[in-house]
């Protein structure tokens, strides 16, 4: 019997200790004021690419139609370019094996992305088939049309009270 009233004791001595504990730890709601910073890069590189795309391989009905579609479709693949460097490609592969020899191989690359303030540095022709456009991104640029649309933040000081 006094076994029984030594355990209980160690339970409500240890129950007790334990809600003192708690109720001295701060459990309290504590304001604070969160004072934040726009966070900037240091360095803005200047991206380049180069499309090209040959001339005689477009569909048109005449020469300059063709060189028309050249011109598009030099300046997509510069664009492109852009794109890969920006948000990097995407590499898929597969493989097939039977009887312990190789069946199949394939391999998909893709991007996908969106590229804002690029401008055409030039376009040209290069000899009698190839259609040739330069693009520049600076990144200088793009951080500000970016800051137009989401305020990037960190903490820059915390006050509670």
């Amino acid at each position: 019997m006094w076994l029984n009233r030594l355990k209980h004791s160690r339970l409500l001595l240890r129950s007790s200790i334990f809600g003192l504990a708690i109720s001295l730890s701060g459990c309290g709601v504590i304001d604070k004021h969160v004072e934040w910073e726009t966070v900037e890069p240091e360095t803005y590189p200047v991206l380049k690419a180069v499309g090209y795309a040959p001339i005689s391989s477009q569909n048109g009905e005449s020469d300059s139609m063709k060189l028309i579609m050249a011109m598009k479709a030099s300046k997509l693949d510069a664009y492109r370019e852009l794109t890969e460097q920006v948000y990097g490609q995407k590499i898929e592969g597969s493989q097939s094996v039977s009887g312990l020899v190789v069946d199949s191989e394939t391999l998909r690359a893709s991007v996908e992305g969106v590229i804002r303030g690029a401008e055409v540095i030039k376009t040209y022709p290069v000899g009698d088939d190839t259609y040739v456009t330069e693009l520049s991104l600076d990144m200088q640029q793009v951080y500000d049309i970016y800051l137009s649309t989401a305020k990037p933040r960190r903490v820059k000081d915390v006050k509670y009270y």
